[in-house]
């Protein structure tokens, strides 16, 4: 068993969040629940071969998942040592009542509210949000943090949509030392990706005609959970391989504009 840094699932792919240039695709319009028995069939052929120090459930915005509450004593079922960590705009708890009683239950989970906007409309809209939480950690003494995302925002490729574009600076070691997602792997489709950008790109690129500069980054390879030990280690073992330029050599804080949606566009439903 191979210990890994963190490992990181997707429960959803929608958001009801369009925050721009999100390294998870998430504000291009892309929908879709992972569904519990696919999500165990991959836990279960990965927990034999890597152990996470931390497991993180997200999205996509993961409240969006009508059955969100039922991933935290999954997941605890196959990575019984690591942190479970949750990850959520909050938007949408109020519809989850049965997950305070999830992370009470878990003596290692956390919920992580993360706040992706400072202005006064957005701070509005999460004081109900705050409300909620607090009342959770108060009731049933949940861990949560509370993290200012919006105040580490880089942009990680150019453009929206089939307008999208890749940075290629060329310096895929400069690449990967600024990367902020360099130990975010994630387990998609049942196989190991070494970052968000790389395992979303295929979805990105089946809803978008993306232009041909993607095509060297579409050809990236996860590793599957048939692998051997020395293609295990080897794989997390590797930094920085030329997929990395692809994003930023010299990535640079943007303002993020407000990634409030209106409330009845249909990717905000379930």
């Amino acid at each position: 068993m191979l210990e890994i840094r963190n490992l990181e699932l997707h429960v959803t792919h929608a958001c009801n969040l369009a925050c721009e240039s999100c390294s998870h695709y998430s504000n291009q319009h892309h929908a879709g629940n992972l569904d519990l028995a696919e999500a165990e069939r991959w836990m279960r052929a990965w927990a034999p071969r890597v152990q996470p120090r931390t497991f993180s459930l997200l999205g996509g915005e993961p409240s969006i998942h009508p059955r969100l509450a039922e991933f935290i004593p999954l997941t605890r079922r196959y990575f019984h040592d690591s942190i479970l960590r949750l990850v959520t705009n909050g938007f949408f708890l109020h519809r989850h009542p049965d997950l305070p009683w999830a992370l009470r239950d878990d003596p290692h989970a956390e919920l992580h509210l993360s706040v992706h906007h400072a202005s006064a409309e957005y701070m509005e809209r999460l004081e109900p949000v705050l409300d909620l939480v607090e009342g959770w950690v108060n009731e049933h003494r949940i861990r949560l943090v509370l993290y200012m995302s919006h105040r580490h925002w880089t942009r990680r490729y150019g453009g929206f949509g089939a307008e999208m574009r890749p940075f290629e600076d060329g310096l895929p070691r400069q690449s990967w030392d600024a990367c902020p997602a360099k130990y975010c792997t994630q387990l998609h489709d049942g196989r190991i990706w070494k970052c968000p950008p790389l395992a979303y790109l295929p979805m990105q690129a089946a809803k978008y005609a993306l232009s041909p500069a993607w095509q060297p980054y579409l050809h990236y390879r996860p590793l599957d959970a048939d692998c051997s030990e020395t293609e295990l280690a080897a794989f997390f073992a590797r930094e920085d391989e030329r997929f990395c330029g692809m994003c930023p050599a010299h990535p640079e804080p943007m303002n993020l504009p407000n990634p409030l949606r209106a409330p009845n566009l249909p990717h905000d439903s379930e």
